[in-house]
């Protein structure tokens, strides 16, 4: 698994999903009611706008071709929205600097795992920035709550919560989560097929040569139709 791949992993559902429910529970446990419902609430309304937009896209073709966005890419958001909130979490009872020092770090993986979704080819720049910024909103809007907020329980249990999960499930079965996706978007729309994208992701890494800018032709002379690339 190159580095690229490895940090793609933990923005995977399997990986935040689990972590947001440790969020959710760590909360519960420190008798945070409150906060509880609130995680839960503005971590799920991010999750859905995931799935309303690459719904949108798969099943009614409403996107921003101009742009490159078929949905909001949901590695994005999930990490965005949960690695800062544990990382904040992790040092409450501690003192501001350490509080505002576990955030940016929470916040530097949450970008590297979002910008690993390029050079991957899953998504393209709008769909990650996009996604990211959702992710980030929810982060912000729980961390401005959680500052009212005193927990009982320590940051070692969130961290004895988190870490089985960030160690090993990167390494597990991944969800098939856009199978999922795909099959709503058809159930919903009626269609028998999902819409592709109309544009191919990395196509503007490397400018072709002069001579690869020319079409290929075949064995009697006529240019050959590159077909169309699936979603």
């Amino acid at each position: 698994m190159s580095g690229w791949s490895a940090l793609s992993a933990l923005g995977s559902i399997s990986v935040t999903g689990p972590l947001g429910i440790a969020i959710a529970v760590w909360l519960l446990a420190g008798r945070s009611w409150r906060l509880s419902l609130s995680w839960c609430l503005m971590f799920g309304a991010g999750m859905a706008l995931v799935v309303a937009t690459k719904v949108a896209y798969v099943g009614w073709g409403i996107g921003i071709p101009e742009m490159k966005f078929a949905g909001l890419s949901g590695h994005a958001m999930r990490a965005c929205a949960v690695f800062p909130v544990v990382f904040y979490l992790a040092v409450r009872r501690m003192g501001s600097p350490a509080r505002r020092v576990a955030l940016g770090a929470g916040t530097v993986l949450a970008l590297l795992i979002s910008f690993s979704r390029l050079p991957v080819l899953a998504h393209s720049m709008s769909e990650v920035v996009l996604g990211g910024a959702v992710g980030f909103a929810v982060a912000a809007g729980f961390v401005f709550q959680a500052r009212s907020e005193h927990p009982a329980t320590v940051g070692r249990v969130l961290l004895a919560l988190c870490m089985p999960v960030m160690l090993v499930m990167p390494f597990t079965e991944p969800v098939h989560t856009e199978r999922w996706v795909q099959q709503l978007a058809l159930q919903l729309s009626g269609r028998t097929a999902p819409i592709e994208r109309a544009w191919k992701l990395g196509q503007d890494k490397a400018r072709p040569s002069h001579d690869a800018r020319r079409p290929a032709r075949d064995t009697v002379g006529q240019p050959v139709v590159a077909p169309r690339f699936a979603i």
